[in-house]
């Protein structure tokens, strides 16, 4: 497989929806969604971990946590929305709508910390959908101040695409990331995250084949109908190309 960086990143994502590719944002972030779902089911039954806090950025990493959120209550189980500074574009909100449709909580709007660290009480393990590719630190507010009191939970961490707080091709050089215990990639891994040691897995199955053979991306097959697939040591050998 290969790693992207951000530039290439955000290239196939514009092909994606331009008319080459011809899919909207909307099917995108819930394809997306639905995978970091999947991931999170897989790696954490509801059984012994049927409580998630799914903490949402204003971009469009968080619109993935919103949709996977959804999911995860159709799943069976029981989601709560945290949402610091939540997005203003009308898909997010159209997003955020669907999930109130589904009573699922959303923790109300403050200038402090404290319904969260009261959250992170009662919570089994969190979605981590708060920056995305295009984030570059330092972090600012009001993610300063909640990225230390996540890590500090000791909860077990979901992160999407790239740990939040992470540069996409440094990595968490600047050491005020997230440490998550899973990761689920879209589209193909970024560069940021080589060091990453934890649960991998892809996510994302929506790239043509012509496409993937054009940037050389070299993705695992997907098995049946999953919506993700769990990366192995032997999955990422050859990577060392930057693209």
């Amino acid at each position: 497989m290969r790693y992207l960086t951000a530039k290439l990143a955000q290239q196939i994502d514009e092909e994606l929806m331009n008319s080459v590719g011809a899919f909207s944002l909307d099917q995108l972030m819930e394809l997306a969604g639905l995978a970091c779902a999947q991931a999170l089911a897989t790696a954490y039954k509801k059984e012994t971990h049927p409580r998630v806090l799914v903490c949402c950025g204003p971009g469009n990493q968080g619109g993935d946590g919103l949709v996977a959120a959804r999911h995860l209550g159709m799943f069976g189980y029981k989601p709560t929305l945290y949402m610091p500074k939540p997005g203003s574009k009308d898909i997010y909100k159209r997003l955020q709508k669907q999930c109130d449709n589904m009573a699922i909580s959303t923790l109300p709007p403050s200038d402090t910390t404290a319904d969260l660290e009261q959250a992170l009480l009662s919570t089994d393990v969190i979605l981590d959908a708060i920056f995305g590719f295009s984030f570059k630190p330092p972090v600012r507010a009001p993610f300063d101040a909640v990225l230390p009191l996540l890590t500090a939970s000791k909860k077990p961490i979901v992160s999407v695409d790239i740990p939040s707080g992470w540069d996409v091709e440094a990595g968490n050089a600047s050491g005020v990331g997230l440490n998550p215990d899973v990761l689920i990639s879209l589209t193909a891994p970024k560069e940021g995250v080589r060091a990453f040691r934890g649960r991998h897995f892809l996510g994302g199955r929506f790239v043509p084949r012509a496409l993937e053979e054009r940037f050389q991306l070299n993705l695992p097959q997907y098995h049946g109908f999953d919506q993700i697939v769990e990366l192995k040591s032997e999955d990422l050998q050859g990577s060392a190309q930057r693209l």
